[in-house]
Parts: C-alpha cells; structure tokens; sequence
C-alpha cells in the first residue's frame, strides 16, 4: 500500500524506524522477536534506514522485504545519495520496484563513518531534492523525506531550511517525517511555518524514548535536537538507574505522543533502536 494514502484515513497511524543490525543473530532477533511484538500494534509501515555510504544496502532491502512478506506490514527501504552515482541510484529503485516495493524514504544521507564533510559523489547527486526528482521522474514510488523542526545542523538559518524543504516537497514528496524532538512546542510552530510557505504534506512527528542517558546525549549532540533542561536534569538524576531512567523515558514520551495527537498530528513515527517494548508500552498508555 502506498503510504501517502494511509494519512487519508480517518485515524491517526503509528509506524516504526528500524536499523539493519549487523550480525545475523540481531537480525533474527529482529525480525523473529521485535517484529511480531510490534505487529501487535497494526503499525501503518516500518521504515528502515540505510547505512552511510550505502554501507547496508543489501541488508536494508532483505529487511524490508522480509518484512513484507513474512508479516504483511508494509514496509520502506531508505535511500540515500551518499556513495551512489545517479545509475547506482537507479538500480537501486529498479529493484525495490522489481520487489513490488512502493515506497522510499529519500535522504542525501550522512557522510561515511570518518568522514566529516559530505562529500558529492562523482556522477552521483549533491542534495535531496535532486533525489526526489530523480525517483519521481521514472518510478510509480511514493515518497517520503526526512524534516527538522529545530532546523538541519547545518543550514544557514530556519528560514532557508524551510526553502530547501519547499523545494523538496515540490520536487515530488508525499510526506515528511520529522527529526526526533523533545519539546513539542517546536513541532507545532515547524508545522505552522511550513502551511504558511506552501507546504501541505502530511508532517509525521518523530518520537525517540529514552533509555540510555549517554546514549541519547551522543545523539543529540549529532543532530542538534535539544533536550529540555528539566527533562535533561531528571535522566541525569538516573542515568545510573536504567529502571527509573526507562520509565521515566516511556512517561515522558507518552505525554509527547498524547499531546501531539489530540492537538492534530496525523500519527506518530517511533525511533525504536530496533526494540518493540517501550513503543508497545508507549502505546499501551496512550490507548488506555
């Protein structure tokens, strides 16, 4: 099923992220333990990301196949233009499409791990946009991308980041999943702005619970999404309880989800860091 159609129903969808593990037993797990605990949830998709430098290509297809085949969840390979020239590109669609695959997630990506700068690949793609158009142009895919709330790392301002992301959805876009946030407040005034510049995809809020407290400062500090000073406080008081820590985590982010569906949001994307308890717990509040 195509995902843009999903956001027409009347009920708000849940969907999931995984990453490709990388041994065979985490992906057994995976598939075998995570998978069918979520399925429980009647998920809208699971989204599955690709390494940088396309370092997971494979792995990242066979998940999402299997996934689709194995337990009837529609499933979404990411893609993006990281290490690939523009005829890798298209294979790469031509065999997702081969799959019956009907959606990607399209991202410029990361820069290889090591790498600092991004880096264009030679008679490869330099931004985002230039993908969408590339798969909008000669694949019947649905299209989804990748938005900030709090602003890219690395954009020059708010104000040209919400540019870059217009061009993006006019090159082809059916929907946009946010970046991880933790304040609310920037998600409404994201989505806000973006109606005022013309942008009038479905915007899925992407929640991350909290488990790990180095963990989810490494994190942030790579992407630059902010953690609030009281919340920050209160991990910190039980970054050596992961009990408390955890169930702090899972309250937290089930106040975020409840507020953000009451309040409009068309679902809720969950960063699982490929396990099913605490978004199952997540939505075993939210629905109770």
């Amino acid at each position: 099923m195509r995902i843009r159609d999903l956001y027409d129903r009347p009920v708000p969808t849940i969907s999931f992220e995984y990453f490709p593990p990388k041994s065979a037993e985490a992906e057994e797990k995976l598939l075998r333990e995570t998978t069918p605990g979520l399925k429980a949830l009647g998920p809208a998709f699971i989204s599955v990301t690709y390494g940088a430098g396309g370092s997971t290509r494979d792995n990242t297809l066979r998940i999402v196949n299997s996934i689709r085949r194995d337990y009837g969840i529609d499933a979404m390979p990411h893609l993006t233009c990281v290490g690939h020239t523009q005829a890798d590109l298209l294979g790469i669609m031509h065999e997702a499409e081969a799959s019956g695959i009907e959606n990607v997630l399209a991202l410029r990506g990361d820069p290889p791990q090591g790498q600092e700068e991004w880096t264009k690949t030679e008679g490869g793609l330099e931004f985002s946009h230039q993908l969408v158009e590339l798969i909008s142009g000669d694949y019947p895919l649905t299209v989804g991308a990748a938005c900030f709330p709090e602003t890219h790392i690395h954009a020059e301002s708010a104000e040209s980041d919400m540019r870059y992301l217009a061009e993006k959805v006019a090159a082809g876009v059916d929907f946009l999943i946010t970046q991880m946030f933790f304040d609310n407040s920037f998600y409404f005034d994201f989505v806000r702005r973006a109606r005022a510049a013309g942008i009038g995809v479905p915007i899925i809020p992407g929640i991350m619970p909290v488990t790990n407290f180095s963990q989810i400062k490494r994190i942030t500090d790579m992407c630059g999404a902010t953690i609030p000073a009281e919340f920050e406080r209160e991990l910190a008081a039980r970054a050596d309880d992961p009990n408390a820590l955890t169930e702090l985590g899972v309250a937290y982010a089930t106040l975020q989800c409840a507020e953000l569906l009451s309040r409009g949001a068309p679902g809720i994307h969950f960063y699982t860091l490929n396990q099913s308890a605490l978004s199952l717990e997540i939505c075993r509040r939210i629905a109770g």
